[in-house]
């Protein structure tokens, strides 16, 4: 009979990339239809037209960003016209870092940046796009990081008008956002909507069913046989669809399984779990503080405050909170709040009680220390 416990050169990992955020599966489970759709939208291209324009929308986790990188990979892998380039705007959240992105992925070069403005670089785009014949297929992840300055209207304009300035040039754009209050045909301008045109295609939450589901597949490719226990398994589903982010259960497998190795035994407890979402639960937390806007953090920050200040709160003690910081009107601080329950960044229930009616109390779910470090600016 084995040992029980785990030698040093031993490990519970059969592929242990399997479980990191940016790992693109050979199956995609439950987005074959937005793969098909999305794909569909960029058909054009791979015969050398110009690709339909998209919007992918949907709360964090709930795979826009791998079902755009799959296909990029698949578009990188065959003979096509296309350059498939994906652009993080959490970081690149300025014209001029979208286009020197761009710039570098044509050239293999950085852009000088002395004494280049924004239109020469797309100039000096357009012409290499020429020179190589080639379509530009760009993704703007994270796009409503775009949206301050207008940054995103100016840079859709000069990227799908410019055939109009340099002929012959093709480009398509994939915006993916992840805040289910922004609506496009408001924040960009009648210019530049007429030509963006986008079709959009909407990423709902995972099911219960459908977690487990990914998960099974991810514990089957990335570990080896009885690593995790059914009863373990479903506590990793469980709290993961509670969380409501599919990154907080891949995060929180790969780290129960370390915390069994660092431990040196051949399955995964109940306590390696239990440490491990002590810092999992917080990705989701991050991730979606990413996506607020400023009424939406502002709002956040007052719970956090409230709840650590030991005060209860309700939908209307807190909108004369929220009134006394900013102006806003009852419909959309109410949206707002309906927002962050959908999102599982609070608790939004109703109370009855002798002269209260049925009241709504509001409830953080993570601890206010926490979301006031991560909503303040580094």
């Amino acid at each position: 009979m084995g040992s029980s416990l785990l030698m040093w050169d031993e490990t519970l990992f059969r592929d242990p990339d399997v479980f990191e955020i940016d790992y693109i599966p050979d199956q995609f489970s439950y987005r074959e239809g937005q793969i098909m759709e999305l794909s569909h939208l960029i058909r054009p291209a791979a015969r050398g037209g110009r690709p339909l324009n998209s919007i992918l929308k949907g709360l964090p986790g709930t795979g826009k960003t791998t079902c755009t990188r799959k296909i990029f990979t698949e578009i990188e892998e065959m003979t096509t016209p296309i350059i498939p380039i994906h652009i993080n705007c959490q970081f690149e959240n300025t014209r001029y870092a979208v286009l020197s992105q761009i710039y570098y992925t044509l050239t293999g070069t950085r852009p000088s940046g002395v004494g280049r403005s924004f239109n020469t670089l797309f100039s000096v785009i357009a012409k290499k796009m020429d020179e190589m014949s080639r379509i530009l297929l760009i993704a703007l992840d994270d796009a409503n990081y775009l949206l301050y300055e207008n940054e995103l209207n100016n840079l859709l304009y000069i990227l799908l008008r410019s055939h109009e300035t340099y002929p012959g040039t093709r480009i398509g754009v994939i915006v993916i956002i992840s805040d289910m209050d922004t609506e496009l045909g408001r924040e960009l301008d009648s210019r530049v909507m007429s030509v963006f045109a986008p079709t959009e295609i909407y990423f709902p939450a995972y099911s219960i069913g459908e977690v487990r589901q990914i998960l099974t597949e991810r514990v089957q490719q990335g570990f080896y046989p009885n690593v995790i226990s059914d009863d373990i398994f479903e506590l990793v589903v469980e709290t993961t669809q509670s969380v409501g982010d599919m990154r907080v259960g891949l995060d929180l497998l790969k780290r129960s399984a370390l915390n069994a190795e660092r431990d040196a035994v051949r399955e995964i407890e109940e306590e390696h779990v239990n440490a491990a979402f002590k810092i999992s639960k917080y990705l989701h937390l991050q991730f979606c503080i990413k996506a607020l806007s400023t009424e939406e953090k502002t709002t956040l920050a007052t719970i956090a405050e409230q709840t650590k200040a030991g005060e209860e709160l309700t939908t209307g003690s807190l909108f004369e909170l929220i009134k006394a910081k900013m102006k806003i009107g009852y419909t959309r601080y109410y949206g707002i709040v309906q927002k962050l329950d959908a999102m599982r960044l609070i608790d939004l229930k109703y109370q009855a009680g002798k002269g209260r009616g049925r009241t709504r109390l509001l409830g953080l779910r993570y601890e206010p220390e926490k979301v006031l470090h991560y909503l303040s600016p580094t």
